[in-house]
């Protein structure tokens, strides 16, 4: 009997047409395949994402009220050893604001970067048992990180009311843009980091590393003229456009443009708007890039994993 079921499974597997798991093509070909191919499993984008957020506070009796609490007490952290002990608010008005802002969209960066290296080896077992375009699980990290940046935002902009430096106007437009470029570029790092994290776990780890570095030497915790003028003293001016015009720095800008003060980034980078799509369409760049680098590394993802 089990070799009669046998049987029958071979010849209805034979009668099935063929379907390559591989991604067609190369460059932008490659590329816009693995799209489509993403497309087909559109659905699981939504199941993983729940499931992501389910689990994050399981069998908490607060749930999702820790989304609330971890900024939060983040906020007060800074704004006191930073602000009060250090200083920092004495040179910064409305330092409270200044420095959600920044964290705010920091902190979206990094949980997309973060959660996304180590997606593939988290759900090794489902990659190991059935076929689904491997992008997906990098790409599903960004669905709870938003959901995190929208209870945050709730937050800046409930302070920002408070404190008065929030007004309705053009401006409020790079809030978007810094949100596009961010999700653009994390996903984009998330993509390739994940495939090599496969191969080489201490990625994970650097990247950790990384992410706390980041966030001290963007200017969230303090200005950016006092970065810039920090390379001067030590003679590495050629570092300040650099650091000025980086993704993470020109995100954490639009941030302050929009809830801070309106104006303010002008000063150190005129049409921050431009300088923000610039940066949006190099990261779409480098997300083809990295689709296509993750295109040749998981094919040993099973048997690495």
């Amino acid at each position: 009997m089990a070799t009669d079921a046998a049987t029958a499974r071979a010849a209805r597997l034979a009668g099935e047409p063929w379907e390559s798991a591989a991604t067609h093509g190369r460059g932008l070909a490659g590329f816009a395949a693995a799209i489509a191919d993403m497309w087909r499993y559109r659905e699981l984008f939504g199941l993983l994402t729940r499931r992501e957020l389910k689990a994050r506070y399981k069998d908490s009796r607060l749930g999702f009220l820790w989304s609330l609490v971890r900024p939060l007490v983040m906020l007060l952290v800074y704004a006191l050893v930073v602000g009060e002990f250090l200083g920092a608010a004495r040179a910064i008005p409305d330092f409270a604001i200044y420095i959600f802002a920044g964290l705010a969209i920091y902190t979206l960066f990094s949980e997309i970067l973060s959660a996304g290296t180590n997606s593939l080896v988290a759900n090794a077992g489902l990659i190991k048992k059935v076929y689904l375009p491997r992008e997906i699980f990098p790409l599903a990290t960004v669905g709870p990180a938003l959901f995190t940046l929208g209870i945050q935002l709730v937050i800046l902009i409930v302070a920002a009311l408070v404190v008065g430096t929030l007004s309705i106007g053009a401006h409020l437009g790079y809030a978007l843009l810094a949100i596009v470029l961010m999700v653009t570029f994390g996903a984009a790092l998330a993509v390739v980091l994940s495939a090599i994290n496969v191969y080489l776990r201490d990625v994970a780890y650097l990247v950790e590393v990384v992410l706390v570095l980041g966030m001290w030497a963007s200017p969230i915790l303090y200005s950016l003229s006092m970065a810039t003028e920090r390379f001067e003293a030590a003679g590495l001016g050629w570092l300040s456009p650099i650091y000025t015009n980086s993704p993470v720095t020109l995100a954490v800008l639009g941030f302050q443009e929009a809830f801070w003060q309106p104006g303010f980034s002008e000063q150190y980078v005129g049409d921050l708007w431009v300088h923000l799509v610039i940066a949006i369409l190099a990261s779409a760049a480098l997300a083809v890039g990295a689709q296509r680098v993750f295109s040749r590394l998981q094919g040993n993802f099973a048997q690495e994993l």
